[in-house]
């Protein structure tokens, strides 16, 4: 009797068997998926005939938007500066304090090892919970205004800055700090003479995308009263003013894209 040889070699049979693991496993996901797709359309009542209806009631409302209030416009763009005022104070605040704590969380500069662990649970923290959250603590604290907006978004922008800055600083070349330890330099001289040159286009790039950030928080934060254009929106909803609404809205537009055009041109340069 003849051997009969196996077709495939152990390498291809191995190789064979983890891709119909894999096949089953994508399979279990796409099932838990769908399942929990239509669980929670269910649960959230949420059905054809009620989608319809608010695509219906959209239209009527995009139809009343016409013609927009300019008139509003001498009153709105006070209010839009006042808006990028306190997303680049809230960034400037947000900046000067994650290079403060940076210095310390990084793992190659912080003088106390797990004083580098709590920083970066704190900036965790403060990433985690977003700017209207604080904001809404903030106007408690110190009342309305635009104070609480510039401090929510200063908190903030220390969780994610603070993060960026402590990883960049842990990756610059290890002989740079030994090279001005060996000279007998202090930690502030370490920092400022070696750190912070090989850092800087990475700082200057992640502050400027994250004031691109803060411009688009602080247009909405005027609606829990934290300051700028944000509390139009809610004036002109409640109001059922419309039109007046829909400038409200071209302003903001007009506002982001704006700051977006600029940071992007200076981003690039940065690099």
């Amino acid at each position: 009797m003849k051997k009969v040889n196996n077709p495939l070699n152990e390498k291809e049979f191995k190789a064979l068997i983890s891709k119909r693991k894999d096949n089953l496993f994508y399979l279990i996901i796409l099932i838990f998926m769908t399942f929990f797709l239509f669980f929670s359309l269910s649960q959230m009542n949420i059905n054809p005939a009620r989608v319809i209806r608010g695509f219906s009631t959209l239209s009527d409302l995009i139809k009343n938007m016409f013609p927009p209030d300019f008139g509003q416009l001498s009153r709105l763009w006070p209010l839009a500066i006042e808006s990028i005022q306190i997303a680049i104070l809230g960034t400037v605040l947000g900046i000067i304090f994650s290079i403060t704590l940076s210095m310390f969380a990084a793992k190659n500069l912080t003088p106390i090892p797990g004083l580098g662990v709590i920083l970066k649970g704190f900036f965790a923290f403060t990433r985690a919970v977003p700017a209207l959250v604080w904001a809404l603590l903030f106007i408690t604290a110190v009342g309305l205004g635009t104070l609480p907006g510039i401090l929510a978004l200063g908190v903030n922008s220390i969780g994610m800055l603070g993060k960026v800055f402590s990883e960049s600083f842990e990756n610059i070349n290890k002989a740079t700090i030994e090279g001005l330890n060996s000279t007998g330099a202090s930690r502030m001289q370490v920092f400022f003479q070696g750190v912070v040159p090989e850092t800087i286009p990475i700082i200057l790039s992640w502050s400027l995308f994250r004031f691109d950030i803060n411009i688009r928080y602080s247009s909405i934060l005027g609606v829990v009263g934290a300051g700028g254009i944000g509390w139009e929106l809610v004036r002109a909803s409640r109001m059922r003013d419309y039109p007046a609404l829909l400038m409200v809205i071209l302003v903001i537009l007009v506002m982001v894209y704006a700051v977006e055009q600029f940071t992007g041109y200076a981003r690039r340069v940065v690099r």
